[in-house]
């Protein structure tokens, strides 16, 4: 160190020939140029912080929380679901992704793919937190990102002609449209209509089942096919549940209900659903008031007389709906709707033509829509799950 700073003096006081001397003796370094520090750019910034990430799931065996109280875990979990929201850093960090943890998986399109792919029961909601039954229906028609989810349909060339045939039997009269019955019809070659579409059922899937709130639910897919050219891969369930809420109508030949009643099937009585005619103003002014009765003859005659007797309100009434029952006792499918419409069961006394005081408990507040449903869903078996709800005028599922 000492010959290197005596070269030094000497050089400076030296002539210039001498510099080389001078870097010669300098065995310590002392003269070397440093190496330019590189410039760290935001791409590397952002490997280096997503590689700390890497080696937590290394070590760990898991992605970083975001939610922890572990503060350097917590940050190394915020950090990922920043990159996890950006794809550009996505696309700069793929190469580096060993784990896969930039992978995102496809979002449900549809509620259904949502709830089948639920495998740890997060959506049972047994607490009822998810339940919306007291809230007011909502319907609407089919909007544009409802439509756009149906697919064309393949093969549609084959479908076409009985779409033709159906609208010319509905035409001549061979066929009829009637409020839609319930799931049971829902079954492969009947025609529907929603929203004035009609529709075929083309396929019913292998039926799967699922626990769902703590309760065993049937699921099976369905080929729907439109008229429109479209196709669909719904679940039977939601068709009903579309039907039901849009008035949806099934066709089913004129004469017969949709399930063809064969020659062994004997007519046992019919439902009728009456509304007054009567000019009392008491009676006059309740809007959506009607009896819902049951007869083994035909309802004109069980009507005839209905000015002169309590049960009918002392006055005239006209038939809004008639139901022919098979097989079943008519008596027993009316106590039925009795009790689904107990609450809005109409309370008033009536005097017959002997003075005497009468109270009929056959008529209710409640839409004819609602009745037609209810009427349905117990044919169908679905009522067990609903009740009528006053407020929102409908039929809401049991919580």
């Amino acid at each position: 160190m000492t010959d290197f700073a005596d070269n030094v003096e000497s050089i400076v006081s030296g002539p210039p020939s001498d510099l080389q001397r001078l870097i010669d003796s300098d065995v310590d370094g002392l003269l070397d140029t440093p190496d330019k520090v590189a410039k760290v750019t935001s791409s590397d910034r952002l490997k280096r912080a997503f590689m700390e990430v890497i080696e937590f799931r290394r070590a760990q065996g898991r992605i970083p929380s975001s939610t922890t109280r572990e503060i350097a875990e917590r940050k190394l979990g915020s950090r990922l679901d920043g990159i996890l929201a950006d794809e550009e850093k996505i696309a700069a960090l793929k190469e580096l992704d060993e784990f896969g943890l930039l992978d995102l998986a496809d979002a449900p399109s549809t509620i259904e793919d949502l709830l089948d792919g639920d495998d740890l029961d997060l959506l049972g909601d047994e607490s009822g937190l998810l339940d919306l039954s007291g809230l007011p229906d909502r319907r609407s028609a089919d909007t544009a990102d409802s439509i756009a989810k149906r697919t064309k349909a393949e093969g549609f060339e084959a479908f076409e002609p009985l779409f033709k045939a159906k609208h010319a039997e509905l035409a001549d009269g061979t066929y009829r449209l009637m409020p839609f019955p319930g799931v049971h019809t829902i079954e492969q070659g009947n025609f529907f209509v929603l929203n004035g579409v009609m529709l075929f059922i083309a396929e019913v899937g292998d039926s799967t089942y699922k626990v769902v709130g703590g309760k065993q639910e049937k699921k099976e897919r369905l080929r729907v096919i439109f008229e429109n050219g479209t196709e669909s891969s719904m679940y039977r369930q939601s068709l009903s549940i579309r039907l039901h809420e849009q008035d949806g109508q099934v066709l089913a030949r004129t004469g017969h209900d949709l399930g063809e009643v064969g020659d062994a099937d004997e007519e046992s009585g019919h439902i009728y659903v009456l509304r007054s005619l009567s000019e009392d103003p008491q009676i006059a002014g309740i809007k959506d008031l009607h009896k819902i009765g049951f007869s083994t003859t035909s309802v004109e005659k069980r009507i005839s007389n209905a000015s002169k007797q309590p049960t009918f309100l002392m006055a005239p009434v006209a038939v809004v709906e008639d139901y022919r029952t098979y097989n079943l006792r008519p008596s027993a499918l009316e106590h039925l709707l009795h009790r689904v419409f107990a609450e809005v069961r109409f309370d008033v006394t009536q005097i017959d033509q002997k003075g005497r005081d009468y109270d009929p408990l056959e008529w209710f507040i409640v839409p004819r829509k609602v009745i037609n449903q209810a009427i349905n869903m117990i044919m169908s078996g679905e009522i067990v799950g609903y009740l009528y709800d006053p407020d929102t005028q409908s039929l809401v599922e049991r919580t």
